[in-house]
């Protein structure tokens, strides 16, 4: 808990905390409603406070992208080991990340955010790297060459995010289409991806 003590305050963890608060604003609003001054109301922090532990508005993002790609990419190997087969393995990560994007408003729209390019966001570079070679080397697995596999991983995460964008959007609700039905979607859609492209 955070305690206002006359202008100075108390946290445990308030770098983390403002993760948390931010990772919150966007499931509940999206990535367009994020704000620093917002973040911090919710913190229950001075309007200056997140500066003391991010230099700018950019840095707070980079480490909320570096805690998305990390929760995606352990979503994503829990789906792939539950399955023995890599057509199967390969259309589940598809749909966890639809399922993750569902849930919390996060995906590559964040961790691609704008401004986060830079060599100096090298933890999140280090866990999208982690997140995107999980795909990439189930993808290799099931494809002929190198560049079959990266355009089939290219078309998974497009149609595992559009999916979940549909759905958080409203155009799936209108179908009366509830989470679960669009996330076995996006797994069908993704298995008949993977076999359209699949070793011949």
């Amino acid at each position: 808990m955070i305690h206002d003590m006359g202008g100075k305050y108390h946290h445990g963890d308030l770098r983390a905390e403002l993760v948390r608060v931010s990772l919150d604003l966007i499931a509940e609003r999206g990535l367009g409603a994020f704000s620093v001054a917002e973040v911090a109301r919710r913190a229950k922090v001075s309007p200056g406070a997140p500066y003391r532990h991010f230099r700018d508005k950019e840095t707070l993002m980079a480490a909320i992208a570096t805690e998305v790609a990390c929760r995606l990419a352990g979503k994503v190997r829990d789906a792939v080991e539950a399955e023995s087969e890599p057509v199967a393995a390969l259309a589940a990560a598809a749909g966890a990340y639809t399922e993750y994007l569902i849930e919390h408003r996060a995906g590559m729209n964040v961790i691609y955010a704008d401004g986060l390019q830079g060599p100096e966001h090298a933890d999140l570079h280090e866990q999208t790297r982690r997140l995107t070679d999980q795909f990439v080397m189930l993808c290799l697995t099931v494809t002929d060459r190198p560049q079959d596999g990266l355009e089939l991983m290219e078309q998974l995460f497009t149609q595992a995010h559009g999916y979940g964008t549909f759905h958080l959007d409203g155009v799936f609700t209108k179908q009366g289409y509830s989470k679960e039905i669009v996330v076995r979607k996006s797994v069908e859609a993704a298995r008949v991806a993977i076999e359209g492209r699949r070793k011949r």
